[in-house]
C-alpha cells in the first residue's frame, strides 16, 4: 500500500457541552512540515498533537485546522484580589491624613480600581479535554489517511502503466541498436565501392571502423541499467511503504541513462525514441513527487 502526500480528513466530537472540529490537509513536501491553528486556550496540546500525527503520517507539507466551543453556563469566573483593594485602599487613606481631605470612599468607589475584580475563565480538566480533542483528532486523521491510501492507488496504476510504456520503448532501442551498425556497414560499403570503383575492399579496413562506430553507439549497458530500474521501481511499488524517496532517486537514475541513450543516437528513429523516453521518465518523476 502507498500513500499520496495530498489528503484531507475532518471529525467532530460533541461532548460534555464542549465540540472540537478538527480538520487536517496536506500537500507535497520533502519532509514532515506540520502547522497547527488552533485557539490560544488549547496551545498547551500542540506538543501532544504533533507526537499524534507523527503516527500516522511520515511527509508532506500538513495544515492542522483545530476549533472548539464550549457551550457550558459558566465558562468564566469572577476573581476578587483583596490584596491589591487593601493597597488601594491604604494609599487613600494615606491621602486623606497628608491633605486633610475627607475620606469619603465606598466600596462602590474602591470596586472600580483596575485589578481588584478580574474575570478569569473556568479551570478545566486537561486529561478530559485532551481525551475529547484526541478522539476528533484520531477521526480526522483516519479520514485523512484514507483518502491518501485512495489517491496513492490512483498513482500507482497510473506509475505502473507509464512504466510498462517505458519498457516497450527500451525494447524498441535494444532491437534498433543491432539493425544501426548493419546499416552503417552496408552504407558504408557502398560508399567505399563508389570511391575505389573497380578496387577490391579492405574487408579488414570496412571492420574496424564499422567496429569503431559500434563501439560510439552501443548502449546496451544503458539499457541493461534501465530495465532493472523499471523492474525495482514496478515492485517497490507493489511492496508500498513510505517510498516517496527511493522512487525520486531511481528516476533521476533513469533519467540519466536516458540522457545516455540519446546522445549515442545516430538516427532519427532512436533519437525520437529516446526522446519520449525522456519525457517518460519525467511523467513518471512528476508523479513520484506525490507519494509519500
Amino acid at each position: 500500500m502507498i500513500k499520496s502526500m495530498t489528503g484531507f480528513g475532518r471529525c467532530e466530537v460533541a461532548e460534555n457541552n464542549r465540540k472540537f472540529t478538527v480538520e487536517i490537509k496536506s500537500v507535497n513536501h520533502r519532509y514532515l512540515d506540520i502547522n497547527i491553528k488552533m485557539p490560544k486556550a488549547l496551545n498547551f496540546f500542540e506538543s501532544s498533537i504533533r507526537n499524534e500525527l507523527k503516527s500516522y503520517i511520515s511527509r508532506g507539507k500538513v495544515d492542522v485546522f483545530v476549533s472548539y466551543e464550549d457551550f457550558s453556563e459558566k465558562t468564566s469566573v469572577v476573581r476578587y484580589h483583596r490584596e491589591v483593594a487593601e493597597e488601594y485602599l491604604g494609599y487613600l487613606n494615606q491621602m486623606a491624613e497628608e491633605f486633610g481631605l475627607e475620606n469619603d470612599i465606598r466600596v462602590s468607589a474602591l470596586s472600580r480600581f483596575p485589578e481588584i475584580f478580574t474575570m478569569e475563565e473556568a479551570g478545566v480538566d486537561e486529561e478530559e479535554l485532551w481525551k475529547e480533542l484526541r478522539k476528533a483528532l484520531i477521526g480526522a486523521a483516519g479520514m485523512f489517511v484514507d483518502t491518501r491510501v485512495v489517491e496513492g492507488e490512483h498513482l500507482k496504476n497510473d506509475l505502473i502503466e507509464k512504466l510498462d510504456g517505458m519498457r516497450m520503448r527500451v525494447d524498441f532501442i535494444s532491437e534498433r541498436s543491432p539493425q544501426i551498425v548493419a546499416e552503417y556497414r552496408r552504407k558504408l560499403k557502398e560508399r567505399v565501392r563508389e570511391l575505389l570503383e573497380d578496387t577490391n575492399i579492405d574487408e579488414g579496413r570496412l571492420l574496424t571502423e564499422v567496429t569503431i562506430f559500434a563501439d560510439k553507439v552501443c548502449v546496451d549497458e544503458e539499457i541493461v541499467r534501465l530495465r532493472s530500474h523499471i523492474e525495482t521501481t514496478k515492485n517497490t511499488l507493489l511492496e508500498g511503504g513510505s517510498i516517496g524517496r527511493k522512487l525520486d532517486f531511481i528516476a533521476q537514475e533513469m533519467n540519466r541513462e536516458a540522457n545516455t541513450i540519446l546522445s549515442k543516437a545516430s538516427d532519427l528513429e532512436t533519437s525520437n525514441c529516446a526522446i519520449e523516453l525522456k519525457t517518460e521518465i519525467e511523467k513518471v518523476r512528476e508523479q513520484i513527487q506525490n507519494i509519500e
